[in-house]
């Protein structure tokens, strides 16, 4: 079966489990309520996740079981569902999310699916563990706009798969491209003005976690070693820039790091661009160039690869020094819900 497939049942499958999992927060109360610098005017449905994760699954199973990498990645995914579920209902401490990831992470490992830059085991389980709880973590970070995590996942697990399939994957392809029919299937009701139902952490911390286990797992890069470190970075491109945006940000504010806040790449940019619609036609945009990129660099030779990695690294410095300018401030608190 031809693994573009997975998008489309993973894109209808998303379509159809998405109202029911408005109706269930509906019946249950699972709503996120606008306090503090939430935008949202009204309680939004949580629980969109259940169906993006859910669809994913469906789709992954159909077209891409045979691939090895299968099974740990829908173990992990569904795990993080669960624990970002809970997360949203009652709250979890920091500590416990951490601890779950890294034990996601460790799962991934053990099945192969890992980095080996190092000779000894417990230096690459550590370079994985901390590669994807950075990805899980810069995810859910971007999910703080209607749009931004579905369009720059959907975008990632797009081009993902076509690089899977180009070299020779079609299994690995099928899960990259049932992430992306998931996630852009999700925007219709994400996207509504105002928003239906939002993802979540259990939404925004599994499609963090397949994400980076497809660029682990990605066939034919071995041969990059070390080069593929950056080449990684430029992958996920975005969300890794929305990261060290808030960082750098909140660091230079004396603002704790860890607090929330409207200071994100998508709050600077709804700014300029007046509507979250618009935020989210950039972003895919960009991630589709940024997607790009890494798919030519990882094809390239090693010197090369490093080169243009580091280069669009550096790149993304600068843009993050331009939003730090006083024309593109942190936005005030206002009404972000159109």
């Amino acid at each position: 079966m031809s693994p573009e497939l997975a998008f489309v049942v993973a894109l209808g499958a998303t379509l159809l489990l998405t109202p029911l999992a408005i109706r269930l927060a509906q019946l249950t109360g699972f709503y996120d309520h606008p306090v503090g610098y939430k935008g949202h005017v009204a309680p939004t449905a949580y629980l969109g996740g259940t169906a993006v994760i859910g669809a994913f699954l469906l789709a992954a199973a159909i077209f891409g079981s045979g691939a090895s990498a299968f099974v740990p990645i829908a173990i992990g995914a569904a795990v993080l569902l669960g624990v970002g579920t809970i997360d949203d209902r009652y709250g979890l401490g920091p500590l416990t999310r951490l601890a779950i990831e890294v034990a996601a992470a460790a799962v991934l490992y053990a099945a192969g699916i890992g980095w080996t830059l190092f000779a000894g085991d417990a230096l690459n389980l550590v370079f994985t563990v901390v590669f994807v709880v950075g990805v899980v973590n810069a995810f859910n970070l971007m999910d703080n706009m209607d749009g931004a995590t579905g369009t720059v996942a959907g975008v990632s697990g797009a081009g993902l798969g076509v690089l899977a399939a180009a070299q020779g994957s079609p299994e690995m392809a099928a899960i990259g491209f049932a992430l992306s029919g998931a996630c852009l299937g999700f925007l219709r009701f994400n996207l509504a003005s105002p928003s239906r139902i939002f993802l979540g952490d259990g939404g925004s911390m599994p499609i963090g976690f397949v994400v980076a286990a497809l660029i682990m797992a990605m066939p034919g890069t071995r041969h990059l070693g070390w080069a593929f470190v950056p080449v990684a970075v430029v992958l996920v491109g975005l969300p890794a820039l929305d990261t060290t945006l808030v960082v750098v940000s909140r660091l230079r504010r004396g603002a704790g790091v860890f607090t929330g806040g409207r200071d994100h790449l998508t709050h600077r940019l709804r700014i300029k661009l007046g509507s979250a619609r618009r935020v989210a036609a950039v972003l895919g945009g960009t991630q589709a160039l940024l997607v790009a990129a890494g798919a030519i660099l990882v094809g390239a030779d090693k010197s090369f690869a490093a080169f243009g990695a580091v280069v669009t690294i550096a790149i993304g410095a600068a843009v993050v020094a331009r939003l730090e300018s006083p024309g593109w401030a942190p936005a005030p608190v206002t009404d972000w819900s159109t």
